[in-house]
């Protein structure tokens, strides 16, 4: 079984950065060879693609509303994909929930392609 548990959520202030982290772990899993992805839902919202990576992190790609502040990266040795969000703003507010699928489905941005989620981490930015 794939589990995928996000961290490093919290309450900070516009201007402010948090770091996410995702660590996965399953025994069939190989996380180096999966397209990984974060994603966040504010309150009354779908859920919406944040940024993605892919297995090797040599492609990277994200939302425009988060280009310039927010910067996806890996650690295959870790098991981990971190979330760096800088320049926080209030519009930022929203949970945050990494997620992973194979690589099969290039640079696409459909949300019904990833395969395993975790359970979320809130981030709520005060103005």
């Amino acid at each position: 079984q794939v589990q995928l548990v996000e961290s490093g959520g919290g309450l900070v202030q516009a201007g402010d950065s948090l770091r996410l982290s995702c660590a996965v772990s399953g025994h069939t899993f190989l996380f180096s060879s999966y397209t990984m992805g974060w994603f966040r839902q504010a309150p009354g919202k779908e859920r919406e693609f944040v940024a993605a990576i892919n297995y090797n992190g040599n492609i990277k790609y994200d939302v425009d509303s988060v280009n310039g502040r927010f910067t996806i990266s890996r650690d295959n040795a870790k098991n981990t994909v971190y979330l760096q969000m800088n320049s926080l703003k209030p519009e930022d507010t929203a949970v945050y929930y990494c997620a992973a699928r194979t690589p099969r489905y290039g640079t696409s941005l459909n949300i019904g392609t990833y395969e395993h989620w975790g359970q979320g981490t809130q981030v709520t930015v005060s103005s």
